[in-house]
């Protein structure tokens, strides 16, 4: 009985695991979505988000399948991120500066246009 317990309570863990990081783990299977290493290198990323935003998430899980190498911040647990977001006029999340581009929402094709 607590055999048949912990091997579902272990399923279930691992199937948290994967889903968070299915990006990353997707760009190993896929190699030919990831950005030229060029443009990588040049990336200046950050992500504004919460822990609880859906949109984040997918923000997330598309920087993570292209290869973007990217900062985070979670304007509800960091002042100074706060503070930051709202410089830059805020106004919603995920809320993402790339290489000075202000991306307002999860827009894959402006994430990639602001790469070029």
């Amino acid at each position: 009985m607590l055999r048949n317990v912990l091997k579902k309570v272990l399923l279930i863990l691992l199937v948290v695991v994967v889903y968070q990081n299915w990006g990353k783990i997707e760009r190993v299977f896929n190699p030919s979505q990831v950005v030229p290493e060029q443009v990588r290198a040049n990336a200046k990323v950050v992500l504004y988000s919460t822990e609880w935003c859906g949109y984040c998430k997918q923000s997330r899980r598309f920087l993570d399948q292209k290869g973007i190498p990217y900062r985070e911040f979670d304007i509800e647990k960091d002042a100074q991120a706060r503070k930051a977001y709202e410089a830059l006029g805020g106004g919603g999340i995920p809320f993402i500066d790339v290489n000075g581009t202000l991306i307002r929402g999860y827009d894959p094709d402006a994430i990639m246009a602001a790469l070029k």
